[in-house]
């Protein structure tokens, strides 16, 4: 059974600091894609961050460059999201979701079930 598990969220003031973590467990980790998606009231599920499957390339929505860092660590079936210079505009629930390549399938595609970040003075 495949399970990704997000911890980390909560409540943060402008300016703070928050790790969200992804424990993944089911699969070959080292196998995926990894990415994190917010998605904040009203709006739609949006790509933050990608990682590709050996950690050496990643890409970043614009609204997030230079304060977030996606990272991942294979021997612990973990990524990580590190989240820097929080905004209001930031508050969402925070996604994590695994893919791989499953040609000629359809691609392999897991989702956590989300950790809310807020963040308010």
């Amino acid at each position: 059974q495949v399970q990704l598990v997000e911890s980390g969220g909560g409540l943060v003031q402008p300016g703070g600091s928050l790790r969200l973590s992804c424990l993944a467990s089911g699969i070959t980790f080292s196998s995926y894609a990894m990415r994190w998606y917010r998605q904040a009231p009203g709006k739609e599920r949006e790509l933050v961050a990608y990682l590709n499957s050996a950690g050496g390339y990643t890409n970043y929505a614009d609204s997030v460059k230079g304060r977030f860092t996606i990272s991942r660590d294979n021997a612990k079936n973990t990524v990580y999201l590190q989240m820097n210079s929080l905004k209001p505009e930031d508050t969402a629930v925070y996604y994590c979701n695994a893919v791989r390549s499953n040609w000629p399938n359809k691609q392999l595609d897991y989702w956590g079930q989300g950790t809310q970040v807020t963040v308010s003075s």
